[in-house]
């Protein structure tokens, strides 16, 4: 993905100037919803270090390997809870769709945030049928 490419999290700015930054290391998310935004990013590109790097040291697992043949295809922001700056804890609803082979799917989340080192990571979330 070039860095003038449409970000793939839905928003309308460049990539190079939206999600491309905090997977760079070159600056933090400011919100959990940004920092979440930046996960799905970075999965469609297949950033698995920056995925690993904002997962909470408490309940990230030891590695992560790629799912052969899943396509991220879009986002569907569906509610925020508290995760602005100066909160400690924040939550994301979302739905992201995919493809797997020929199949789409979808992936509904209510994903937990919390801030440590004053730095926003993923800790959990709860996944919806």
């Amino acid at each position: 993905m070039r860095p003038t490419d449409p970000c793939p999290c839905g928003s309308s700015a460049p990539f190079g100037r939206c999600c491309l930054p905090l997977h760079r290391g070159e600056s933090p998310a400011g919100t959990a919803e940004q920092l979440m935004r930046s996960r799905y990013s970075a999965y469609t590109v297949g950033d698995l270090d920056y995925i690993w790097q904002t997962w909470h040291p408490r309940t990230r697992p030891d590695s992560l390997t790629p799912t052969d043949g899943l396509t991220w295809t879009g986002l569907e922001l569906l509610d925020t809870v508290a995760g602005q700056p100066g909160d400690e804890t924040g939550e994301v609803e979302f739905r992201a769709q995919y493809r797997q082979g020929p199949r789409p799917g979808v992936l509904h989340e209510r994903s937990r945030f919390a801030v440590r080192a004053r730095r926003w990571f993923y800790l959990d979330g709860d996944i919806f049928d």
